[in-house]
Protein backbone atom coordinates (compact mmCIF):
# COMPACT_ATOMS: atom_id res chain seq x y z
CA UNK A 1 0.00 0.00 0.00
CA UNK A 2 1.64 3.42 -1.16
CA UNK A 3 1.79 5.89 1.79
CA UNK A 4 2.35 9.79 1.79
CA UNK A 5 5.55 10.25 3.20
CA UNK A 6 6.98 7.08 0.82
CA UNK A 7 8.36 9.76 -1.58
CA UNK A 8 10.37 11.47 0.70
CA UNK A 9 12.16 8.15 1.47
CA UNK A 10 14.76 6.50 -0.82
CA UNK A 11 15.63 2.72 -0.30
CA UNK A 12 18.42 3.00 2.39
CA UNK A 13 16.00 4.83 4.56
CA UNK A 14 13.43 1.81 4.00
CA UNK A 15 16.00 -0.89 5.05
CA UNK A 16 17.32 0.67 7.79
CA UNK A 17 13.84 1.19 9.59
CA UNK A 18 12.69 -2.09 8.62
CA UNK A 19 15.60 -3.65 10.02
CA UNK A 20 15.71 -1.85 13.12
CA UNK A 21 12.15 -3.83 13.67
CA UNK A 22 10.28 -0.18 13.69
CA UNK A 23 6.71 0.23 12.78
CA UNK A 24 5.29 -2.47 15.07
CA UNK A 25 1.49 -2.25 15.17
CA UNK A 26 0.25 -1.75 18.26
CA UNK A 27 -3.77 -1.81 17.60
CA UNK A 28 -7.05 -0.49 18.97
CA UNK A 29 -7.71 -1.57 23.02
CA UNK A 30 -10.83 -1.65 24.63
CA UNK A 31 -11.94 1.63 24.49
CA UNK A 32 -10.75 4.61 23.21
CA UNK A 33 -11.46 7.94 23.09
CA UNK A 34 -11.09 10.72 20.08
CA UNK A 35 -9.06 13.68 20.27
CA UNK A 36 -9.69 16.96 18.12
CA UNK A 37 -6.61 19.19 18.01
CA UNK A 38 -6.85 22.52 17.20
CA UNK A 39 -9.43 22.22 14.31
CA UNK A 40 -10.41 25.68 15.03
CA UNK A 41 -10.52 28.83 12.40
CA UNK A 42 -7.45 30.55 13.27
CA UNK A 43 -5.69 27.09 11.93
CA UNK A 44 -8.06 26.57 9.03
CA UNK A 45 -9.32 29.75 7.77
CA UNK A 46 -13.31 30.53 7.11
CA UNK A 47 -13.51 28.57 4.50
CA UNK A 48 -11.31 26.64 2.03
CA UNK A 49 -9.20 28.82 0.36
CA UNK A 50 -5.28 29.25 -0.90
CA UNK A 51 -3.14 29.17 2.14
CA UNK A 52 -1.41 32.50 0.57
CA UNK A 53 -4.74 34.18 1.04
CA UNK A 54 -5.73 32.47 3.84
CA UNK A 55 -2.68 33.61 6.09
CA UNK A 56 -3.80 37.07 5.73
CA UNK A 57 -6.54 37.12 7.75
CA UNK A 58 -5.17 34.43 10.42
CA UNK A 59 -1.48 34.08 10.30
CA UNK A 60 -1.35 30.45 11.63
CA UNK A 61 -3.57 29.07 8.85
CA UNK A 62 -2.77 25.97 7.31
CA UNK A 63 -4.83 26.77 4.14
CA UNK A 64 -7.25 24.81 1.82
CA UNK A 65 -5.63 21.37 2.98
CA UNK A 66 -7.37 21.60 6.48
CA UNK A 67 -10.57 21.42 5.04
CA UNK A 68 -9.53 18.53 3.22
CA UNK A 69 -9.27 16.97 6.16
CA UNK A 70 -12.20 18.48 8.37
CA UNK A 71 -14.50 16.43 5.65
CA UNK A 72 -13.00 13.05 7.21
CA UNK A 73 -12.34 14.29 10.77
CA UNK A 74 -16.29 14.64 10.11
CA UNK A 75 -16.88 10.78 9.42
CA UNK A 76 -14.66 10.02 12.44
CA UNK A 77 -16.45 12.24 14.39
CA UNK A 78 -19.86 10.79 13.52
CA UNK A 79 -18.98 7.05 13.84
CA UNK A 80 -16.97 8.18 17.65
CA UNK A 81 -20.24 9.70 18.28
CA UNK A 82 -22.23 6.21 17.30
CA UNK A 83 -20.05 3.67 19.08
CA UNK A 84 -20.35 6.47 22.30
CA UNK A 85 -16.75 6.57 22.52
CA UNK A 86 -15.45 10.26 24.63
CA UNK A 87 -14.67 12.64 22.53
CA UNK A 88 -12.19 15.71 23.39
CA UNK A 89 -11.23 19.37 21.58
CA UNK A 90 -8.73 21.37 22.34
CA UNK A 91 -8.11 25.23 21.19
CA UNK A 92 -5.48 27.51 21.72
CA UNK A 93 -6.44 31.02 22.43
CA UNK A 94 -4.32 33.83 23.30
CA UNK A 95 -4.48 35.85 26.26
CA UNK A 96 -5.85 39.22 26.33
CA UNK A 97 -4.39 40.23 30.03
CA UNK A 98 -1.51 38.68 29.75
CA UNK A 99 1.58 37.91 27.82
CA UNK A 100 1.50 35.31 24.94
CA UNK A 101 4.89 34.80 24.43
CA UNK A 102 5.49 31.38 23.53
CA UNK A 103 2.31 29.93 23.77
CA UNK A 104 2.24 27.27 21.33
CA UNK A 105 4.85 28.20 19.52
CA UNK A 106 8.12 30.43 20.05
CA UNK A 107 6.91 34.39 19.16
CA UNK A 108 3.88 36.18 20.15
CA UNK A 109 1.79 35.00 17.01
CA UNK A 110 -1.05 34.60 19.38
CA UNK A 111 -1.42 38.40 20.49
CA UNK A 112 -2.95 38.89 16.54
CA UNK A 113 -6.69 40.44 17.22
CA UNK A 114 -8.02 37.09 15.25
CA UNK A 115 -6.14 34.43 17.60
CA UNK A 116 -7.38 36.05 21.15
CA UNK A 117 -9.90 34.74 23.51
CA UNK A 118 -13.27 34.84 22.44
CA UNK A 119 -12.49 35.54 18.81
CA UNK A 120 -13.31 33.58 15.66
CA UNK A 121 -9.98 32.26 15.48
CA UNK A 122 -10.23 30.62 18.87
CA UNK A 123 -13.50 28.65 17.92
CA UNK A 124 -13.87 25.01 17.00
CA UNK A 125 -14.99 25.14 12.87
CA UNK A 126 -18.90 24.66 12.91
CA UNK A 127 -18.84 21.68 11.21
CA UNK A 128 -17.16 19.55 14.16
CA UNK A 129 -19.27 21.72 16.73
CA UNK A 130 -18.88 20.13 19.82
CA UNK A 131 -22.05 18.45 20.84
CA UNK A 132 -23.23 18.12 24.41
CA UNK A 133 -21.16 15.93 27.16
CA UNK A 134 -17.43 16.54 24.94
CA UNK A 135 -15.30 18.59 26.57
CA UNK A 136 -13.20 21.43 25.24
CA UNK A 137 -9.75 22.13 26.44
CA UNK A 138 -8.16 25.13 26.00
CA UNK A 139 -4.31 25.39 25.91
CA UNK A 140 -1.08 27.46 26.05
CA UNK A 141 1.59 25.10 24.34
CA UNK A 142 1.45 22.43 22.00
CA UNK A 143 0.20 18.87 23.99
CA UNK A 144 -3.03 18.52 24.59
CA UNK A 145 -1.71 16.98 27.80
CA UNK A 146 0.35 19.50 28.54
CA UNK A 147 -0.66 21.81 31.53
CA UNK A 148 -4.11 20.68 31.25
CA UNK A 149 -6.69 18.09 33.06
CA UNK A 150 -6.99 15.64 29.98
CA UNK A 151 -5.32 12.60 31.70
CA UNK A 152 -7.65 12.68 34.21
CA UNK A 153 -10.73 13.00 31.98
CA UNK A 154 -8.91 9.58 30.21
CA UNK A 155 -8.32 7.64 32.94
CA UNK A 156 -12.35 8.61 34.85
CA UNK A 157 -13.38 7.08 31.64
CA UNK A 158 -10.50 4.07 31.51
CA UNK A 159 -9.41 5.22 28.00
CA UNK A 160 -6.24 3.05 26.88
CA UNK A 161 -6.32 4.27 23.31
CA UNK A 162 -6.37 7.80 22.02
CA UNK A 163 -6.94 8.72 18.46
CA UNK A 164 -5.75 11.38 17.53
CA UNK A 165 -6.49 13.87 14.83
CA UNK A 166 -6.10 17.37 14.13
CA UNK A 167 -2.99 19.86 13.37
CA UNK A 168 -0.56 20.75 12.90
CA UNK A 169 1.05 17.17 12.53
CA UNK A 170 4.35 18.59 12.67
CA UNK A 171 2.89 20.55 16.02
CA UNK A 172 0.11 20.09 18.49
CA UNK A 173 -0.86 16.75 16.38
CA UNK A 174 3.05 15.00 17.50
CA UNK A 175 3.26 16.58 20.70
CA UNK A 176 -0.31 15.22 21.95
CA UNK A 177 1.24 11.59 20.14
CA UNK A 178 4.66 11.90 22.04
CA UNK A 179 2.56 12.84 25.20
CA UNK A 180 0.08 10.02 24.91
CA UNK A 181 2.51 7.53 24.40
CA UNK A 182 4.66 8.73 27.04
CA UNK A 183 1.26 8.01 29.66
CA UNK A 184 0.97 4.69 28.29
CA UNK A 185 -2.08 4.94 25.70
CA UNK A 186 -1.64 3.06 22.53
CA UNK A 187 -1.91 6.20 19.50
CA UNK A 188 -3.92 6.08 16.38
CA UNK A 189 -3.70 8.37 13.77
CA UNK A 190 -6.22 8.22 10.85
CA UNK A 191 -3.45 9.72 8.28
CA UNK A 192 -6.10 11.75 6.51
CA UNK A 193 -7.73 13.12 9.38
CA UNK A 194 -4.45 15.45 9.98
CA UNK A 195 -2.50 18.81 8.19
CA UNK A 196 -0.29 20.90 8.21
CA UNK A 197 1.13 24.38 6.43
CA UNK A 198 3.61 22.01 4.24
CA UNK A 199 3.08 18.94 2.87
CA UNK A 200 6.46 17.31 3.36
CA UNK A 201 6.57 18.27 7.25
CA UNK A 202 3.27 16.79 7.29
CA UNK A 203 4.52 13.38 5.33
CA UNK A 204 7.57 13.49 7.52
CA UNK A 205 6.57 13.60 10.73
CA UNK A 206 3.35 10.87 9.76
CA UNK A 207 5.84 8.84 9.17
CA UNK A 208 8.18 9.50 11.91
CA UNK A 209 4.91 8.95 14.08
CA UNK A 210 4.30 5.78 12.75
CA UNK A 211 8.17 4.48 13.14
CA UNK A 212 7.98 5.06 17.21
CA UNK A 213 4.80 6.57 18.49
CA UNK A 214 1.65 5.51 16.86
CA UNK A 215 -0.44 3.46 14.74
CA UNK A 216 -0.87 5.85 11.49
CA UNK A 217 -3.55 4.32 9.38
CA UNK A 218 -6.12 4.98 7.03
CA UNK A 219 -9.36 6.72 8.58
CA UNK A 220 -11.00 3.61 6.65
CA UNK A 221 -9.30 1.40 9.18
CA UNK A 222 -10.43 3.24 12.52
CA UNK A 223 -13.51 3.51 11.37
CA UNK A 224 -14.22 -0.33 10.67
CA UNK A 225 -12.67 -0.82 14.37
CA UNK A 226 -15.40 2.05 15.74
CA UNK A 227 -18.19 -0.18 13.77
CA UNK A 228 -16.87 -2.72 15.47
CA UNK A 229 -17.27 -1.02 19.22
CA UNK A 230 -20.72 -0.14 18.04
CA UNK A 231 -21.45 -3.38 17.44
CA UNK A 232 -20.63 -4.48 20.82
CA UNK A 233 -23.14 -1.50 22.32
Amino acid sequence: MSRIWDQYLDERDKKVYQEAGLGKKMGVGHKPALVIVDVQYGFTGDSPEDIEESIRKYPTSCGDSSWDAIGHIKLLLDAAREAEIPVFFTIIEGSKSASNERVAIKGSIFDHPALLEGEKGSQVVEELKPQYGEIVISKKKPSAFFGTPLVSYLTAQQVDTVIVTGCTTSGCVRATVIDAFSNNYRVVVPEECSFDRGITSHAINLFDMQQKYADVVPVEEVMKELERLKARL
